[in-house]
């Protein structure tokens, strides 16, 4: 059963232990879902093998923040309610499309520390001895897992039991959510094939794809979907937008100087894509002109090894950018915090956004 905000404090249980519930609980509702997705449209056929091992497993893997979120946001207006958990755990569907085919984009061979679905499912093509190229099967076969992880998402949201006047409250922010980390994702295509973006470009990019799918949306969509009032949605709102910067910053920060064991990717792997991020970015505009000169160089290299990634590492730190990137995190969290101070939701609600907020943010190198 799903555990409200107010019978945490009944229950004893600290706003940790009740953000783990919830995490574990829509990891069940997605996983289940899926493996009974699964079943329906692939037992028996020759391709079923391949989908009832590689999706459910690939669902069960994530972190669950976004369904965190918005349950969070649910419990800003009523009480836990298991329909509702349902409906937030379809997020993770959809987190689950976007990871899917991004690895495609990026051409990433680790998602979360083990082979990305692109290259289970290559590696698969191989062991059944297949005609044709391994890389290719899995990129396609992952391109079109990434679309039933798509409509699954909305078909578990559906099917969740919400009532249709709260999920019609819910339904322009889930719109919302969807559609800025498609064109986002597109911006950032742009920014790594172009020429060197700006730093206001990068943070429309970082705000459009992941800030607001990340915290924003998910927040909202809770809300929404409960009835609070506009106020305490804008509250949210603000909240999210600033802690979703936040998070993506730390994000590109682990994506250059993030143990491997942490981030699940290889050390550097920003770098070795040559990705645009917001840290690369930052750095380029910090840097002198020596410094600079030595940065698009390194840009250049046609294979860039592990040598070439510490020396790039060296020197971004040497530009001050990490420093700086460190003073922008904080000062996002700060008044992200002051946007709930002035939100009138249930204390414990509260005390789960800071720990959210921390969680998200936090410094692990």
């Amino acid at each position: 059963m799903a555990v409200t905000a107010d019978e945490t404090a009944e229950l004893g249980l600290e706003p940790a232990e009740w953000l783990t519930r919830i995490q574990t609980q829509s990891r069940r509702q997605a996983h289940d879902y899926v493996r009974e997705r699964c079943d329906e449209q692939f037992t028996g056929r020759e391709e079923g093998a391949l989908a009832l091992t590689a999706l459910p497993e690939f669902v069960a893997g994530g972190k669950f923040l976004r369904p965190a979120f918005a349950y969070v946001g649910w419990s800003c207006g009523r009480a836990g309610d298991d329909r509702a958990l349902r409906a937030v755990a379809s997020l993770e569907l959809l987190h689950c499309f976007a990871l899917a085919q991004d690895d495609v984009m990026d051409a990433s061979s680790l998602r979360r520390g083990r082979p990305a679905l692109r290259t289970a499912l290559a590696q698969w093509h191989r062991r059944q001895r297949w005609q044709g190229s391994p890389n290719r099967f899995g990129d396609s076969a992952a391109t079109l897992f990434g679309d039933l992880f798509l409509v699954w998402a909305e078909q578990m949201l559906r099917e969740s039991g919400v009532g249709a006047k709260e999920l019609g409250r819910a339904w322009p922010h889930y719109d919302a959510m969807r559609t800025e980390l498609a064109v986002g994702q597109l911006a950032d295509l742009v920014n790594d094939a172009g020429a060197a973006p700006s730093w206001a470009s990068v943070v429309d990019v970082i705000r459009r794809k992941s800030g607001n799918y990340t915290v924003r949306r998910p927040l909202e969509f809770g809300a929404a979907m409960a009835g609070c009032d506009a106020e305490v949605i804008a509250c949210l709102g603000r909240y999210g937008g600033l802690l979703g910067e936040a998070f993506q910053f730390r994000d590109d920060v682990l994506g250059v100087f993030g143990d491997p064991e942490v981030t699940g990717k290889p050390v550097g792997e920003d770098l070795r894509e040559r990705k645009a991020t917001s840290l690369v970015v930052l750095a380029s505009d910090l840097a002198d002109h020596a410094q600079s000169r030595a940065l698009r160089e390194l840009a250049r290299l046609e294979v860039v090894d592990a040598d070439a990634i510490a020396r790039w590492q060296r020197l971004i730190v040497d530009t001050g950018a990490p420093d700086r990137m460190e003073l922008l995190i904080a000062q996002r969290v700060t008044r992200a915090l002051a946007a709930i101070d002035a939100a009138v939701i249930p204390p414990h609600s509260r005390e789960a956004l800071v720990l959210l907020a921390a969680q998200c943010t936090e410094r692990v190198r």
